[in-house]
């Protein structure tokens, strides 16, 4: 249970420091982090495998690195659909 917890915890701050980096925000709120952290972590892990210091089972830089081509790839596609 607390290792589930902390995973969520770990995938909320992965999605809300790749949001500060990059200068958008992911709808959803805490929720919206807590998914790019995980989704990007998964994405981060396929495209640039597994390197560098982890933390809960997340590879930091992978996982941010995913995190950040996740947000830009939505608030590309939200761009796009609010376009008229």
């Amino acid at each position: 249970m607390f290792s589930f917890l902390w995973f969520l915890i770990i995938g909320g701050v992965l999605g809300w420091v790749a949001s500060m980096i990059i200068g958008k925000d992911i709808p959803g709120g805490i929720i919206g982090n807590i998914i790019a952290g995980i989704i990007g972590a998964w994405i981060g892990g396929k495209l640039l495998g597994r390197w560098g210091p982890t933390l809960s089972d997340f590879y930091i830089f992978p996982a941010l690195l995913g995190s950040i081509i996740l947000i830009l790839i939505v608030s590309f596609i939200l761009k796009l659909m609010h376009k008229d």
